[in-house]
Formats: C-alpha cells, sequence, structure tokens
C-alpha cells in the first residue's frame, strides 16, 4: 500500500546530510573541469564559482560551432574568473581537477572521458551535481518517448498546489535553479544524464516506456536499459516508482523495484487506469478523456503519470482535473499547428524514431492522414510502424536520407501511396493538394540531414502551414 508523500523536505534532509560529505571531499581540492560549453554547463561553472571553485570549461567544438545562445555568454563567464578553451582539450585544462562534470551531449566513449579516466578523474553529470547540492527534492521522468510531455504536464498540475519548475533535458539546468525556494524539481532525465549519476536520488521516478533508441551511443540495447534503470534501483531508487503497465519490459523490471505504483493497468483498482472512457486513481474518477486537451492514447498515459504524483503528493482530485484542462502540449509534440480548409495539421517533429512516430500514427483513427515521414535514418527496425502505417496512414510522402530504405520498407510491407518529394514545403504542398482529413509531420528520424535540430525542424513546418 502506497502513501501519500507528507513533510517532503524533512524526509529529503537525512540524503542531505549524507551529500555534504561528499561535496566536502571536493571542496578539499579547488579546480573543478567543466565539459561543454553548453546550458547545462554554463549553470554548473556559475555555481562552482560561487561556491569558490578554480573553474575550467573545455569545448571540444571550435567557439564559432557553439549554440549562440552560449557562445555569446563567453566574455560574461571570463568576467567571473571562468577559463575557457574551445576546438581541443588541452593537458593544462584537464590535468589536476578534484572533479568534472560533464554535459549530457558527450558521449561515455569519447577521447575525454579516457583521458580523464587514466587521470582517475571523477566525472560526474550537471544533474548529479545539482542534486548533491541542494535540499530540493525532484520528480523524475525518464522513457523513451513521452518524457517532455509529461514532465511539461506534471509541473503543470502541480503548479496548483507547489512551486515545481521543469528541468534537465527539457532545456533548464537543475543548477540553475537549486538557490531558489522550491517545492519539487520536476527533472526531465534522458539516458545520458541518468548513466553519469551515483548518488541522484528521486523522491518519485517515473519511467513512461522503453523502445529501442540511442543504440549506438549505449553500445546495445541492454546497456540502454541499464543508463534508465539505474535511478530505480539500489542506491538510487526513489521512495516511489511510477512504471508503464502495458510495457512489458517494464512490467518485469518492476519485480526489482519498490513502492511501484502503475499506471494503465487494465481492471485494476491500483494506481491509474481508465474505466469507461474515464482516467480513474484507485477508482475515483479523475477527467473523462473527453475533456482531455492532449490526443491519443500515449497523451493519455502522461496524463495518467501525472495524475499519480499529484495524488501522492496530496492533491485534490478536483484540482488535478483543473490543471489537466489548462494544459498546452509543448511544441513538436503531436503539437495541432492550424486549421485549414477541414485539413488539420500536426507538427510531431520531436518524433525521431519509429517508435516515438507509432505513437502519433496509432492516434488517428477513421480519418485520411497524409503522414510525411523521413530524415536521417537510425537504422531501426521499421516492421512495427510500416504496420501502424498500413492501418492509419491513406498516403506517406516522404524526404530526406531515409527516402529509399523506408520507400523500400513500406513497399515490401504492403504499403504503395507513397509520394517522394525533395523539401519540407514542397511535402506540405502536395499534401494539402490531396486534400486529407489530417497532414501530420512524424518524422521517424534525426532532422541532421536538412536541419540544425528536430525543433528547426518542427518550425519549418509551422511556418509554412501557417503561411498558406
Amino acid at each position: 500500500m502506497v502513501e501519500i508523500v507528507t513533510n517532503v523536505k524533512n524526509t529529503h534532509k537525512t540524503i542531505f546530510d549524507v551529500k555534504l560529505k561528499l561535496i566536502g571531499e571536493f571542496v578539499m581540492k579547488e579546480k573543478v573541469l567543466i565539459l561543454g560549453l553548453s546550458k547545462s554547463g554554463i549553470a554548473a561553472a556559475k555555481y562552482a564559482v560561487k561556491q569558490g571553485y578554480d573553474v575550467y570549461i573545455t569545448e571540444s567544438k571550435p567557439l564559432d560551432k557553439v549554440k549562440e545562445e552560449c557562445r555569446v555568454r563567453v566574455d560574461e563567464l571570463k568576467n567571473e574568473g571562468i577559463k575557457i578553451e574551445c576546438g581541443y582539450h588541452s593537458e593544462e585544462f584537464i590535468s589536476g581537477a578534484a572533479f568534472a562534470i560533464t554535459s549530457p551531449g558527450i558521449p561515455p566513449k569519447s577521447e575525454i572521458f579516457r583521458r580523464l579516466e587514466e587521470k582517475n578523474t571523477k566525472i560526474i553529470s550537471e544533474i548529479e551535481y545539482a542534486y548533491l547540492n541542494t535540499k530540493i527534492p525532484f520528480i523524475a521522468i525518464t522513457g523513451t518517448n513521452g518524457k517532455t510531455t509529461t514532465t511539461a504536464l506534471v509541473s503543470h498540475i502541480l503548479s496548483k498546489a507547489f512551486d515545481a519548475p521543469v528541468c534537465g533535458n527539457i532545456g533548464v539546468p537543475p543548477t540553475s535553479l537549486i538557490e531558489g525556494k522550491h517545492d519539487f524539481l520536476v527533472c526531465e532525465i534522458s539516458s545520458y544524464q541518468a548513466q553519469m549519476t551515483e548518488k541522484f536520488r528521486a523522491k518519485i521516478a517515473c519511467w513512461t516506456n522503453f523502445t529501442p533508441d540511442h543504440i549506438d551511443w549505449h553500445g546495445g540495447l541492454e546497456n540502454y536499459f541499464k543508463a534508465k534503470a539505474k535511478i530505480f534501483l539500489p542506491p538510487q531508487e526513489p521512495e516511489y516508482a511510477i512504471l508503464n503497465a502495458q510495457d512489458s519490459r517494464l512490467k518485469e523490471f518492476a519485480k526489482e523495484c519498490k513502492n511501484v505504483i502503475f499506471f494503465d493497468e487494465e481492471a485494476s483498482n491500483e494506481g491509474c487506469s481508465i474505466v469507461n472512457n474515464v482516467i480513474c486513481y484507485k477508482g475515483e474518477e479523475i477527467i473523462a478523456l473527453k475533456e482531455c486537451p492532449l490526443v491519443g492514447h500515449h497523451n493519455y498515459q502522461n496524463i495518467m503519470c501525472g495524475i499519480i504524483i499529484a495524488k501522492l503528493l496530496g492533491m485534490k482530485n478536483e484540482d488535478i482535473r483543473a490543471q489537466i484542462m489548462s494544459f498546452k502540449a509543448p511544441e513538436h509534440r503531436l503539437e495541432k499547428v492550424r486549421e485549414m480548409d477541414g485539413i488539420t495539421f500536426y507538427n510531431d517533429s520531436k518524433a525521431t524514431n519509429p517508435e516515438a512516430s507509432i505513437v502519433a500514427i496509432d492516434s488517428f483513427n477513421n480519418v485520411d492522414v497524409a503522414l510525411i515521414l523521413g530524415g536521417r535514418d537510425k537504422n531501426t527496425d521499421l516492421t512495427e510502424m510500416c504496420h501502424s502505417i498500413n492501418k492509419h496512414i491513406k498516403t506517406v510522402l516522404l524526404i530526406g536520407e531515409a527516402t529509399e530504405r523506408f520507400e523500400e520498407n513500406l513497399v515490401k510491407n504492403g504499403f504503395s501511396n507513397i509520394i517522394k518529394e525533395r523539401t519540407m514545403e514542397d511535402a506540405i504542398d502536395k499534401a494539402i493538394s490531396l486534400k486529407p482529413d489530417v497532414v501530420l509531420l512524424s518524422p521517424a528520424c534525426a532532422s541532421f540531414d536538412m536541419f540544425n535540430s528536430y525543433e528547426h525542424r518542427g518550425e519549418v513546418f509551422k511556418e509554412y502551414v501557417l503561411s498558406k
């Protein structure tokens, strides 16, 4: 039986007492190395300066290749006494550091990791660094798909009763928030970030789903799973673990976890489930599906995660329902762009793998959907996506480097209504000419063949649609 979380700050204090000792070990040495001139790296560097460390930032990219929002802050950082090098990792910078804080975009098998390991320099994630320096409890959200929407939704629901800003992989470094008077930090945690933690321990942790992704990065599917699993298992286990009952891998994994609460478990009065088109928590009706602002079963699962967390923290049903109804989806995640001449346009550019596209595709039933698909291929299995396309999609418009492989797999799986276009704009124009009910951008690919990021790809889609 899971009880409501109460007296949050006091329950977190025993953890903090241990952390002080760990930080004390670091304080004996004055130099701290930051890996990457990124948002998280800058936040960690600025906090480390406040702690009295001698801070060095080392960035492998030349300065002109660093994101502009970070590049423009170089002079500000130098004025605070922070040393910065770009384009290489010099021996002068990386030697003698008490510990290093890594940005999530640096692969664990990179050369800089190897060199630091040879020097026995401890490497921690920026999330770990933030955790070790605050009493604020973390609510951790991870998963292959859905974690960004869930993170934003949880923060929005909790805002009725708590100060609970978002942070982590969603784009806000937690280190930038740890000096604030917050009740909770709702933290999106990627597999990259989870892998580089040792002490991080969430109050509540939620795992939305698990599908193949980032396999090359982690060196295999099992390593990818283990990276995420770390924050659910001793010694990092949360007080409460929220897991997807419809995900067979997570259902089995639950046997290794403590205080598990499932969402989307059929015919259950425990956890959160859908009964007669109403989302219920332990038999109590919370919100009808028709009242939910987000479409698709995967979004109903995200909402269930938010409901469980809010209930654990003691929120009232009517407040939870009102907050859900007022929520707006984050950009590029099955985002409704506009309706025009009977066509509804959706931007799901964040779908950078087939599994993410499947959940978007499966959200549409009994409507004529034109799907824009393609980009830089991750060479993942396309069979299940092709099956979903056969069930729900009338026309596929292919763009980008993956065009030929995607076409081959679609045809092999019995789908032939395929149109190949050169640009995003051409694909949109062609889709409009077909007069479907829905035009859906859900690429199932990375964006880097044609765009700077999935955000850039989504913005191009939205701007062109809105210009029509």
